[in-house]
């Protein structure tokens, strides 16, 4: 770090020699998932570390769960492997923030997106009725059909005749 020839010292540092894992990990990106393993666990939140040349990271209470019954830190231990996404990387302040309600919400929205949901508007029956008529089902369910027509014209007749 610095030689002082007046005084006949050198300036050393371990930080300097192991590297920068801040720039080290730049496969860590923002919208990543990362394998984190807690090593303190805190009244605000947790702290964890992950990726090769070690980087920690703090994930506060807020962001521990969507619910907000989970977001207590306790539930966590020292040395449990937690799931979280990267929400941020700032290398001008050397911190990545990372999240496991991000990790949540961008799950549910890539199930949502892929298998829609109850709010769509089908409900089960539609969407099993349609998968029983593309199925081996179709002779079954063109049987019922003309039944169903056949007891309103009954109803019909009968409604005629009074």
């Amino acid at each position: 770090l610095d030689v002082d020839t007046e005084k006949e010292r050198i300036s050393l540092g371990i930080k300097q020699v192991g590297g920068d894992p801040i720039a080290d990990n730049s496969s860590v990106k923002r919208g990543a998932v990362v394998t984190c393993t807690v090593t303190e666990v805190a009244s605000g939140g947790i702290e964890v570390e992950f990726g090769d040349p070690a980087v920690k990271a703090f994930i506060r209470r807020s962001d521990l769960s969507r619910d907000r019954s989970e977001q207590r830190p306790e539930r966590f231990a020292v040395g449990d492997k937690i799931d979280a996404k990267v929400t941020q990387v700032d290398k001008s302040s050397r911190r990545i923030g990372v999240s496991i309600k991000a990790l949540e919400i961008s799950e549910e929205q890539e199930a949502v997106a892929q298998y829609g949901s109850a709010d769509s508007g089908a409900s089960l029956g539609d969407i099993l009725g349609a998968a029983l008529a593309t199925g081996e089902g179709d002779d079954a369910a063109t049987e019922e059909k003309p039944k169903k027509k056949k007891a309103t014209k009954k109803k019909a007749d009968e409604g005629d005749d009074a």
